[in-house]
């Protein structure tokens, strides 16, 4: 698959490597902030997405 991909899009495989690897640590280091900050905003009565957009909009 990642050599199709390659082909198609004329990148160098490291550079498409290292995008993933970079999206893939930044969704996990997002996940465990959200985490920390859970309880700080269930204390507010936030709970969902939805809950934040309505406080910040």
């Amino acid at each position: 698959m990642l050599d199709k991909f390659l082909r198609r899009s004329k990148r160098k495989q490291g550079e498409v490597v290292w995008d993933a690897l970079r999206g893939q640590l930044s969704l996990i280091l997002f996940e465990q902030l959200r985490h920390k900050a859970m309880p700080f905003a269930e204390a507010r009565g936030l709970f969902t997405d939805e809950d934040v957009f309505k406080a910040v909009s």
